[in-house]
């Protein structure tokens, strides 16, 4: 009798521009193409070093797509970008959730995020992408920053 496991790929680094990132600031990534990788699901990891400081708040993870390719969620264009987030964000992106800094600047801050496919209902899109929106108080670093992901894959052994 076969059983189905899960098949982990490689991590993978996402291209945002997350560097120097002021706070009040939002980025969205260039998307990802999972026409060709076809991942069932994948986790998403970020790592953020905050400038010295005192922080507050925390840093916003929101996920966008696209079915086409084309069109994108509310203003994203599927590229490495600036963003401009209204208020109503969380209902016009997938909140993946917050990574709170709230005691002192200058270290870095993880978190691993669980399944992109349950974000968006069960099913990771054709195109998706991250936003990151900077809301601690305090400027990133200027290196040492990165976001990730690890597409999932079921296999019969």
């Amino acid at each position: 009798m076969a059983t189905t496991q899960s098949l982990y790929g490689s991590d993978t680094a996402i291209t945002i521009t997350v560097n120097s990132l002021a706070n009040g600031s939002a980025r969205e990534s260039t998307a990802i193409d999972n026409t060709s990788d076809l991942f069932i699901d994948a986790f998403l990891y970020v790592a953020v070093t905050l400038a010295a400081g005192t922080p507050s708040g925390g840093i916003d993870v929101y996920l966008y797509a696209s079915e086409d390719g084309t069109n994108y969620d509310y203003n994203a264009l599927g590229t490495d970008a600036a963003l401009t987030l209204p208020a109503t964000a969380s209902r016009q992106f997938v909140f993946m959730g917050r990574i709170p800094t709230a005691t002192a600047g200058g270290l870095v801050w993880k978190k691993t995020f669980g399944s992109v496919a349950s974000a968006f209902g069960g099913m990771i899109p054709p195109k998706w992408g991250v936003v990151i929106d900077n809301q601690s108080a305090l400027a990133f670093a200027a290196s040492g920053n990165s976001v990730k992901y690890r597409g999932i894959k079921a296999q019969t052994a």
